[in-house]
């Protein structure tokens, strides 16, 4: 018996208990009823016996068959599992003070590596990225795709994140996924956070004095209001703050707690935008084929960015 976690583990195996009998143990995660597909692909195989269960999102088939048929069954299972595959991606986040990488697959993280100390991404992005490469290269693992952050955040940041990304995408010939920044502050309120179904999310990136780079969404990530630069007041995001629970977070929401003063102003403090956040974003894109074209994508800025002359020391 084999435990199949990947397409490229499952082979047949004849066992001593039942000679000339193929014993696949596949396992297949999906989010809709996968049970009675798959049966119906391995009836049409010709599979004589067919165990099958599902626990939680995770459904296991234990199938045995004939010499005959064993070869059809394998190709079936090769051609479904290449699809739905579990993918291995390498997350990049360089958007603010926090420099991070992450590896996710499956919607776990199996590898992360995070410096808080700031200014420090042109060297700490380097050495991370190394162990995270030597960390699936040791484990036989191939990248199947590379997710950064997009931005808006820190110009200098997101160059350096998005030139590391693209770095490897070219050496490796991967895919580039993007991920908003904004929404990789969503994830931890959204996973970590009791919020009511009416809450809205306020991200907010801080772009100096009282101004945040921010937007506004639902608990399934809809976009209510898109990201601008917002100069924040007294009546900011009053239209979704009367009608309902509006959470502000992020490293721009501190400085408007002051500012905002409402009945239905929520603030959470301690989120940042982390590689380890991007995962699940990251997964779906890739499950939906939505890719960057590596050699023209550009990180989203927002604003221009403005070189200030340095102070004379005189």
């Amino acid at each position: 018996m084999i435990i199949a976690r990947d397409v490229r583990h499952l082979r047949p195996v004849c066992t001593p208990s039942s000679p000339g009998m193929a014993h696949i143990f596949a396992r297949y995660r999906a989010d809709h009823d996968a049970v009675s597909f798959f049966r119906n692909k391995f009836h049409a195989a010709g599979s004589e016996t067919i165990c099958a269960y599902r626990v939680r999102r995770v459904v296991y088939f234990d199938v045995q068959m004939g010499d005959c048929c064993c070869k059809i069954a394998i190709f079936a299972l090769r051609k479904i599992l290449a699809i739905n595959r579990m993918a291995y991606i390498l997350n990049i986040e360089t958007s603010t003070e926090v420099c991070s990488v992450a590896i996710g697959c499956d919607g776990d993280i199996v590898f992360h590596r995070e410096d808080y100390r700031g200014q420090t991404h042109a060297t700490a992005l380097g050495v991370f990225v190394d162990e995270a490469l030597g960390y699936a290269d040791s484990r036989g693992e191939k990248l199947d795709a590379v997710s950064v952050s997009r931005g808006p955040g820190s110009y200098t940041g997101l160059r350096i994140g998005v030139s590391m990304a693209k770095g490897i995408c070219f050496g490796r010939d991967i895919p580039l996924i993007s991920i908003p920044t904004l929404e990789t502050l969503c994830v931890m309120p959204l996973l970590y956070h009791d919020l009511p179904d009416d809450a809205l999310l306020c991200p907010m990136i801080d772009a100096r004095r009282m101004e945040v780079y921010a937007a506004v969404y639902d608990r399934a990530l809809n976009m209510k209001r898109g990201i601008s630069a917002d100069v924040v007041a007294g009546d900011s995001y009053r239209e979704f703050l009367d009608a309902g629970p509006v959470y502000f977070f992020g490293n721009g929401a501190a400085k408007c707690k002051d500012t905002l003063v409402h009945a239905n102003a929520r603030f959470i403090d301690g989120i940042t935008p982390l590689a380890k956040s991007m995962s699940l974003l990251s997964e779906r894109k890739f499950m939906n084929g939505e890719f960057e074209d590596t050699a023209y994508f550009e990180p989203f800025y927002l604003k221009e960015f403005v070189a200030s002359k340095p102070k004379k020391i005189l």
